[in-house]
């Protein structure tokens, strides 16, 4: 986030401080700045709010003189034609119109710029949905009629002066809380997997159109438990709609979603497994179980051995790095050893026979890695 020198006026802070901590949508700020070059205070920044799997950029203009007032809202150059605020008489009513929202317009309570954003998003929600809906292609419409009635799904069209016309549909998947999935999840927002589904804009109906692009899309922070790029989607037949190709692969998706939450016990159960032969670990990730760090020595060498553990554990080994305790580079960095995976495993093995393993050849490995770290520093 770029922020600028000067400070926002405290009303007008409260608003946006308030959006950033209490939105459910990951709403974020892209830069500060005044209305005024010889103003003290800021008064105006640009928002970068998700929609259909990307960002819109709304820049919100306050006056640092009036901040009592009402911000201004200016959209992106591509949406000119968005009018969200209809001429009396104007407009369907299938959402509440953000007009109330600046006619009681209370710069004292601090959530009233939260409100008045996610408004907004829902009627550009509606006028991206009618844009999509008078293109003149019959397999988009067809699509339209069998699906957007499923809760949650945003669809936009893509646009650009040199490539041609798209739309794009974001579905969420899977009927199920993933944050409460797992125990102590530190999850702010909630969190879910989506299916990013783009579609060609044919003007002419064809009778075996192309299949559209499909991509498994989530959060950044789910891949702690859960890697989308794993999932290997089903293919998409000719002739079919994504009212037919959803049942399927949500079937796939919830049980490897359920296994890697399965997963977690069994890393679990192995950082518990290295305590008889390395002692407590010195640090260990509680929620995922995918790091995990202990104390080793040989002789009056000692080191630390970090542990890293993939999310397809015990089919993947787990990766492991030496830290010496005693000797540091030029920079005054400890020395660390290269990632190590090339030692004896299977996944067919008990839990404590992996770290049995493990440790035996740390054993061998101590004496190598000091060699390194000698020769490192000199």
């Amino acid at each position: 986030m770029a922020m600028a020198a000067n400070a926002l006026p405290p009303l007008i802070a409260s608003q946006l401080n308030y959006l950033l901590t209490h939105s459910p949508l990951p709403v974020k700020v892209d830069q500060i700045w005044s209305g005024c070059k010889n103003s003290f205070l800021s008064d105006r920044f640009t928002l970068l709010i998700p929609f259909c799997l990307d960002y819109i950029r709304w820049d919100v203009i306050y006056n640092a003189q009036f901040p009592l007032a009402a911000p201004d809202i200016i959209f992106s150059p591509e949406d000119e034609n968005f009018h969200p605020l209809p001429i009396s008489g104007e407009g369907g009513g299938e959402v509440q119109s953000p007009r109330s929202s600046l006619r009681d317009w209370n710069s004292k309570d601090p959530s009233r710029l939260m409100s008045l954003i996610h408004e907004l998003r829902d009627v550009y929600m509606s006028y991206q949905r009618k844009r999509v809906g008078e293109l003149d292609d019959e397999r988009l419409k067809f699509e339209i009629s069998t699906i957007l009635s499923r809760e949650g799904i945003e669809v936009g069209i893509i646009s650009g002066a040199d490539k041609p016309e798209e739309v794009k549909f974001a579905v969420p998947l899977l009927d199920m809380d993933l944050n409460k999935l797992v125990d102590g999840c530190p999850w702010k927002h909630q969190q879910k997997i989506y299916l990013q589904v783009v579609f060609p804009v044919s003007r002419k109906y064809s009778s075996a159109p192309c299949a559209p692009r499909v991509k498994l899309i989530s959060s950044s922070e789910i891949k702690a438990l859960f890697s989308t790029d794993d999932v290997r989607l089903p293919p998409w037949v000719d002739g079919m709609c994504m009212a037919e190709y959803l049942p399927t692969l949500e079937e796939t998706l919830k049980a490897q979603v359920l296994e890697a939450v399965a997963s977690i016990g069994i890393r679990r159960r192995f950082i518990e497994a290295l305590v008889p032969h390395f002692g407590r670990p010195v640090e260990a990730d509680p929620v995922f179980c995918r790091k995990a760090t202990v104390l080793a020595a040989s002789g009056v060498f000692t080191f630390l051995v970090h542990f890293f553990l993939s999310t397809q554990f015990p089919k993947q080994q787990p990766v492991l790095m030496l830290q010496s305790s005693q000797h540091f580079n030029s920079q005054g960095a400890p020395i660390m050893s290269p990632p190590l995976v090339d030692y004896p495993w299977s996944p067919r093995w008990e839990i404590s026979q992996m770290a049995e393993r493990i440790f035996d050849f740390l054993v061998e490995e101590s004496l190598s890695f000091k060699k390194y770290c000698n020769e490192t520093q000199l």
